[in-house]
């Protein structure tokens, strides 16, 4: 847990009272020039933060001319935190060591005394404590910034993160909403369209009319909204309840085409295959609604070398195709799910007129 700091008008002020305490513990009233020099370093720690190398400067004289060290060590620990110059320091603790056993007006040292160089290695101790000190200090401060940074970049990985998912939940949506809803709409404006067509009865005509053309509108706005939803792209995520092979039948029974169903697959087959071969006849039967009208269809889903094959072939239409909405994402949507499965997709006329639709997708992993 981290501690508060105190404020910092705070502790400069703390350090002036100590360096003050200093001064009156070592200086001598009699001899104005060390007092004045001594009074100078300790008040000029008020400017450490901002002129870090002045302040040391300024403090040095109380050094060379008196016993009064404590400005001149705090202000070299705050030269040390706020500075990458090792360089400097090095230099700020030799000129802090010199001066402390020079003592000026009469130096004090002999380097012909073993004594001297004892002196000399502790005044370079005393110097090279606050130096560490503030190095650590300064390493401590950089290793908050960069877990502050490691956080943010985490912060943004996670936005990042849930932007992707979103993204992928927006594709799905409109892929669904294109092979459910759509399907469904779909179906109500052709039949609306032949009741329409096949009513004799003014009132029946009118509301068949309106039915249409409300169910036009809605493909319309349906179009628009999946066009929007798959601007945000990303690989798909299944929604749920999902269709099976089971629902197969339900299927063709209420597709409105006179539709031969044959099936010889195998049980156990994987949930997103089964949900591919679903998608895949009711995308074929949703075209031969809406281009070829009164035509029969043929299904064939086969399992043949580890691969299921749906065929889906239609007749030529019997009558004129009505027009109808839309944004061509059905055969896309098909062959990116074939894609993302190792499958493929072909489509294309045959020659009495109609139109085949044809899925290949390898399986593996049936029982």
């Amino acid at each position: 847990m981290s501690t508060r700091r105190p404020p910092a008008p705070l502790l400069d002020a703390a350090l002036v009272a100590v360096a003050l305490l200093d001064v009156w513990v070592h200086a001598d009233a009699s001899e104005p020039l060390r007092l004045v020099c001594a009074l100078v370093a300790a008040f000029v720690l008020l400017l450490r933060r901002r002129l870090p190398r002045l302040t040391f400067l300024l403090t040095l004289p109380a050094v060379l001319l008196s016993d009064s060290v404590f400005a001149a060590l705090a202000a070299l620990y705050t030269l040390a935190s706020l500075t990458r110059g090792r360089t400097l320091l090095v230099v700020c603790a030799v000129a802090f060591t010199f001066s402390d056993l020079v003592s000026l007006p009469s130096p004090g040292f002999d380097f012909s005394a073993p004594s001297t160089f004892i002196a000399m290695g502790y005044t370079a101790a005393t110097a090279a404590a606050p130096v560490f000190l503030g190095q650590l200090v300064q390493a401590r401060r950089d290793l908050s910034l960069r877990l502050a940074e490691i956080s943010r970049a985490r912060d943004h990985e996670r936005q990042l993160t849930a932007q992707t998912v979103l993204a992928r939940e927006r594709t799905t949506l409109a892929r669904e909403m294109h092979d459910v809803v759509a399907h469904q709409v779909s179906l109500i404006a052709v039949r609306a369209g032949a009741l329409q067509v096949g009513s004799r009865d003014t009132d029946v005509r009118q509301a068949a009319a309106t039915i249409r053309k409300l169910s036009v509108q809605t493909l319309e706005e349906l179009r628009h909204m999946v066009s929007v939803l798959r601007t945000a792209g990303g690989d798909p995520v299944e929604l749920v309840p999902q269709p099976s092979l089971a629902d197969l039948r339900r299927l063709v029974d209420n597709s409105g085409i006179e539709t031969e169903l044959r099936t010889d697959l195998p049980d156990g087959l994987p949930p997103p295959v089964q949900r591919a071969v679903y998608r895949t006849v009711q995308e074929a039967l949703t075209n031969v609604r809406k281009h070829a009208p009164g035509a029969t269809a043929v299904v064939r889903i086969r399992h043949e070398h580890a691969t299921v094959r749906v065929t889906v072939t239609n007749s030529p239409p019997t009558r004129p195709a009505l027009s109808l909405p839309g944004a061509h994402h059905g055969l896309v949507g098909l062959r990116q799910r074939a894609e993302l499965l190792g499958g493929t997709v072909t489509c294309g006329p045959t020659p009495d007129g109609g139109y085949r639709l044809s899925f290949a997708l390898p399986v593996t992993g049936t029982r």
